[in-house]
């Protein structure tokens, strides 16, 4: 994953709601697949192994965070302990089948949270963080962020 991906994907993590935060952890899983589908076709194992080893840390925040006192919650819960199998033994395997049979499920998960996300009208989880504005501001081709900081004091407030 690229520096501005992850800059982006912070970006995102600090508005984001609960519900948008599951859609992001799914983007990062499909993100750090396809990455390791490239690697492994130019033949590199050592960097398609650290993307599988990225896409299985992110599918362990979303075990810990599924609700398993619920029926949904256990079912999803199954789900990412098969898919970290699957990334595992698709590693072990030099598989691209595999790591695109859970990259497609990863998809379908994303798309189906994209439309909860749309009736998810609660707080961003993160308080008092930087704002960001974005625009054409300091080139003619370029966009340019500025980042500031109200206080030193951001994030989650204890």
């Amino acid at each position: 994953m690229t520096q501005e991906k992850k800059q982006e994907y912070t970006l995102k993590i600090t508005q984001a709601n609960k519900t948008q935060m599951i859609t992001i952890l799914y983007e990062m899983v499909i993100d750090y697949i396809s990455d390791a589908e490239e690697a492994m076709d130019l033949g590199k194992r050592d960097l398609t192994e650290r993307n599988l080893q990225y896409a299985q840390s992110v599918i362990d925040e979303l075990i810990r965070s599924v609700n398993r006192r619920i029926e949904l919650g256990r079912m999803l819960h199954k789900l990412y302990i098969f898919f970290k199998t699957e990334l595992t033994a698709a590693g072990v395997h030099n598989s691209r089948g595999r790591l695109d049979k859970v990259k497609q499920n990863f998809k379908l998960l994303h798309a189906a949270y994209k439309e909860i996300e749309a009736l998810d009208v609660s707080e961003p989880t993160m308080g008092n963080t930087q704002t960001v504005y974005a625009g054409l501001t300091y080139g003619k081709y370029s966009l340019n962020e500025d980042v500031t900081a109200s206080s030193m004091n951001r994030g989650y407030r204890a």
